[in-house]
């Protein structure tokens, strides 16, 4: 997933969320809706999130260092996880607990065209803000589902900026039925409702991010194709025969760790093994870019050792019985 693409979303959705946020407030003190004043602590948080994922990614340029060897392209995993925790506390349990003092406490929305007009501005905005998310999203998913595509992307920008939007939509609608439904009615109870179904939905939503960003801060493995790509560049047949084993671990967005346990031939000199070693190097960065980072081993294949199945305690594949068979 390129940087700029997701920079892209991220600038769109804050421009939006701000001027979003000041008209929800101007709204919330002229009708004293909750859901007003809900989507207003809402906006604030997304656009305190993305702030937080433009911090992210510009930390994560820094130059690697002794005590940081392989740089710092998790900064963006751990912003990605910060915007979670915020969209869960300041978004979603505000709003809960303001719908709820509204259920118990309801009174008549006043001025209610300014909550009305607000709401269908910044359902425009929002929707210019998703749709810009969409489009940069589109040009990287390829053949995947949304729902894959937030699931697998290595980039954790896109995916919070999409789900945000998404939310906020969502979010709009269930308000403007809120107020609707208070104007309807008479009644300020639907307003609170509203409300609390903003905040649970702002909740799962901060859950769905926590969970994924979880993930990336762990560690993932290269995608499938990914990995396909590096084992088809590793072989050449002739001085590398084979991969014993291989992991891969991202350890950013954009850099790759590859360390595999590679088979040569038995009579190679290390010389000849050396220059295949570096050829190999070549050829993975060359088929995947972002491999930033390659160790290979090499080794002489045993079938006997590699009968004996994976051994997390041991290096897989196992090296070749000596050949005087010590």
């Amino acid at each position: 997933m390129s940087a700029s693409g997701g920079t892209r979303a991220i600038v769109a959705a804050l421009g939006a969320n701000l001027a979003i946020a000041v008209s929800k407030f101007v709204a919330f003190a002229f009708s004293g809706s909750s859901s007003m004043l809900a989507e207003g602590v809402h906006s604030l948080a997304d656009s305190g999130n993305q702030f937080l994922l433009l911090i992210g990614g510009k930390k994560a340029q820094r130059e690697a260092t002794p005590q940081h060897p392989f740089g710092y392209g998790r900064e963006r995993y751990i912003y990605a996880f910060l915007v979670s925790i915020v969209l869960f506390s300041v978004g979603g349990m505000f709003a809960i607990y303001e719908g709820y003092e509204k259920i118990r406490h309801p009174h008549e929305l006043e001025h209610w065209y300014w909550p009305v007009g607000v709401l269908v501005f910044a359902i425009i905005a929002e929707g210019f803000s998703f749709r810009t998310a969409i489009k940069e999203s589109n040009e990287l998913r390829g053949k995947l589902s949304w729902t894959e595509f937030v699931r697998r992307a290595k980039a954790p920008e896109l995916p919070v900026v999409l789900l945000e939007d998404f939310g906020a939509l969502v979010g709009l609608v269930l308000a403007l039925c809120g107020v609707g439904l208070s104007l309807l009615t008479g009644d300020g109870l639907w307003d609170g409702v509203g409300t609390v179904c903003i905040g649970v939905l702002l909740v799962l939503i901060a859950l769905v991010l926590a969970a994924e960003t979880k993930s990336l801060l762990l560690g993932e493995a290269a995608g499938t194709e990914t990995v396909r790509a590096i084992e088809a560049a590793v072989v050449d047949g002739d001085k590398v025969t084979g991969i014993i084993h291989m992991r891969t671990l991202h350890l950013g967005p954009e850099e790759l760790l590859v360390a595999a346990k590679i088979a040569v031939r038995h009579d190679e000199t290390a010389a000849e093994i050396a220059s295949a070693i570096d050829a190999a190097e070549a050829r993975i960065r060359a088929a995947v870019p972002i491999a930033r980072v390659i160790y290979l081993e090499p080794d002489i294949y045993s079938e006997a050792e590699a009968d004996k199945g994976p051994d997390r305690e041991a290096t897989p594949g196992g090296p070749a019985p000596h050949p005087t068979g010590h």
